[in-house]
């Protein structure tokens, strides 16, 4: 769409709300028109779309390609990326990229939402590269609500797994101008020797140079491109998904972290609001570890103070008999020792265990195993009489040593 304008009308604000109120009635013709194709083509019963949705957009050189493997492992997704160059990859389509121009809204919205439909994709999937304007925004969300409403038409019926509520993440990669000019420049430079050392040795297939990666002004203005289009676009998503801005500026692996920590897993956010309700009632472990360390100090000072004997008996016990075995196994970082001793008879013994390994860095757990052994036999009768011996397993876990192990 392109929207021409009276001299001196660039500044008013009408104008800019009649371009977004024409981008909404354009992008509303064009998802009817696909959807309508879709739905014709594979039947309302089977328009089974993508559980989780990450939608992945950049500026150029902030790592997209980098970073997808990543993203995927994150999520536990074993389906490639859609990538919407490689589905726009025409002759035509590549003229107008390689002026660092955007392939139109209707042809990209129907081969991205054609190639959601594939069953391996019903998961989820990383979307890179849509929606890059107000018109594929505008239709991603009609999308999310068609979706929606398929959920909740067939939520009590036996395909309701096929039709599961979506979970949308935006996760948008940023470098500044300055940074992706010299990152798209480098990548035109790797790729050009590549190609090069292939042709003069006659081994390996040549790769595609994108123009935009070989001259500063073509990247400037892809860069310029990303920012007028794609990053309105994509902030225009903030409040409505779960909305990611990851500073890619750094090394890869600090990238990484800050993906990380941005896609830790949140069920109250992604599962079914049915599921998450039957679960909830369980503590998440986070809960459960926040406040251990605390608990941990509270009842070892209440064992001094309120158990002092049986404290220093215990202390005496691990000192003299588990000590010089968890030692021994200092390099497996696992030591099994079992007892007898009745002092471990008291529950609340064993609770002091466990307690002070815990304090001391180690994990233990025991388990009680119970012998029968026969002491008398009476010769008339046959019958045997027995006495019952605990023995007391104690499993304890820690670090092991690294041994520096020589090549021979």
């Amino acid at each position: 769409m392109e929207h021409k304008m009276n001299d001196g009308e660039e500044d008013s604000p009408n104008a800019a709300v009649s371009d977004e109120n024409l981008e909404v009635k354009d992008a509303h013709v064009i998802f009817s028109h696909v959807w309508n194709e879709l739905d014709l083509e594979f039947g309302h019963d089977n328009l089974r779309f993508s559980k989780e949705l990450i939608l992945l957009g950049g500026a150029p050189g902030s790592g997209k390609g980098t970073n997808t493997n990543f993203i995927l492992n994150a999520r536990d997704l074993t389906c490639p990326p859609i990538v919407v160059s490689s589905l726009l990859d025409t002759p035509e389509a590549r003229r107008i990229k390689d002026r660092g121009g955007m392939v139109g809204d209707r042809d990209v919205v129907g081969l991205v939402f054609r190639k959601l439909l594939e069953p391996e994709y019903r998961d989820g999937c990383v979307l890179d590269g849509f929606p890059r304007t107000r018109v594929q925004v505008e239709c991603l969300k009609l999308l999310v609500e068609k979706m929606n409403l398929l959920y909740r038409e067939y939520h009590a019926t036996p395909l309701a797994i096929n039709f599961r509520k979506p979970t949308i993440h935006v996760m948008v990669l940023f470098v500044d101008e300055k940074t992706s000019i010299e990152r798209q420049l480098f990548r035109g430079r790797q790729v050009a020797e590549r190609n090069a050392r292939a042709e003069r040795e006659g081994e390996g297939q040549l790769l595609e140079v994108r123009s935009t990666d070989l001259s500063t002004e073509a990247a400037r203005q892809r860069y310029r491109v990303f920012k007028e289009k794609t990053w309105e676009a994509l902030q225009s998503l903030k409040e409505i998904y779960h909305y990611h801005f990851i500073d890619a500026q750094g090394t890869v692996e600090s990238v990484e972290r800050n993906i990380r920590d941005e896609l830790d897993y949140q069920s109250s956010l992604e599962l079914d609001p049915e599921t998450y309700d039957a679960v909830r009632r369980i503590p998440l472990a986070s809960q459960l570890i926040r406040h251990a360390r605390q608990e941990l100090v509270r009842r070892m000072d209440s064992y001094q103070l309120e158990h002092t004997q049986l404290f220093h008996d215990v202390i005496h016990l691990l000192n003299e008999r588990f000590i010089p075995i968890v030692t021994r196994h200092a390099i497996a970082g696992l030591a099994i020792v079992n007892s007898e001793d009745s002092l471990l008879d008291n529950p609340l013994a064993l609770a002091i265990v466990i307690d002070v390994f815990a304090e001391r860095g180690y994990r233990a757990v025991a388990n009680v195993n119970r012998v029968e052994i026969p002491e008398t036999v009476d010769l008339q009768t046959g019958h045997v009489t027995c006495s019952t011996k605990r023995i007391y397993r104690f499993q304890i876990r820690f670090t092991g040593s690294q041994i520096r192990r020589g090549s021979g």
